[in-house]
């Protein structure tokens, strides 16, 4: 009966013969779909096709590419209308023109003040959320900007790039050298409401403000150096005369 049952099917020996031949069949239906998967390397070569023969840097589009490549070649093909400055990429361009409408499209919302870049309204807000992401390897001292961090870091390091060319005293950092060149070209910059007096310097200025307020104090006619006892105004005024 069994015998009858398996009539008119497929003989043991040829069904034998399919259950052998079908493993490697799907074995190797298996390795063609592998085969066909993108190695790592081909991934990340279909997601970024444009390479910079210049420093094989990879780029999405041949736009990104081409605006990349400027840097190697110094082409500025974008130009301002206003003072013929030129730039690498529209959005450059952009920014600058800004200079000459005076347009300043963000804002902070902590206060309103007005910037005409995102980069600088990003450091700006550090001010009100005290964030100070860049921090001295050597003493652990934290800045808002990186520039503060690197003009700090001279300290450890003596470095002062920054030269006066009428006498040479060096500097850390270019702000400090901008103020010290006023001593040589008498600029005062900074001019009191008030009286009219002109100084060197904001401090200067601010310490002025004070004998406006009423509250008199030692102050230096020379700089407008304000001291809070009068022996110590009488030790510095012989400075100015050395």
């Amino acid at each position: 009966m069994d015998r009858a049952k398996c009539s008119g099917s497929i003989s043991l020996p040829e069904h034998q013969m399919m259950g052998e031949d079908a493993q490697p069949q799907e074995m190797a239906s298996t390795s063609s779909l592998r085969a066909s998967e993108p190695s790592a390397e081909k991934l990340h070569i279909l997601e970024k096709p444009f390479a910079c023969k210049a420093c094989s840097r990879d780029f999405l589009d041949r736009q990104e590419l081409l605006k990349h490549q400027r840097m190697h070649t110094g082409h500025l093909p974008f130009d301002c209308d206003d003072c013929g400055k030129s730039f690498r990429g529209v959005n450059g361009l952009a920014e600058h023109q800004r200079i000459h409408s005076g347009a300043k499209p963000y804002g902070c919302p902590h206060c309103g003040k007005l910037f005409r870049r995102s980069s600088e309204l990003t450091k700006h807000r550090r001010i009100h959320t005290g964030e100070k992401p860049y921090e001295c390897g050597q003493c652990g001292k934290a800045f808002r900007q990186s520039s503060s961090l690197l003009e700090h870091q001279r300290i450890h390091t003596g470095e002062r790039p920054y030269v006066c060319g009428d006498c040479g005293k060096a500097f850390r950092g270019p702000s400090d050298l901008i103020k010290h060149r006023r001593i040589h070209s008498g600029l005062k910059p900074y001019e009191c409401d008030k009286c009219g007096k002109a100084f060197r310097r904001s401090s200067g200025l601010s310490r002025h403000r004070r004998t406006h307020s009423g509250a008199r104090r030692c102050e230096c006619s020379e700089c407008g150096r304000v001291f809070k006892r009068r022996s110590a105004l009488q030790k510095h005024q012989p400075t100015h005369h050395e």
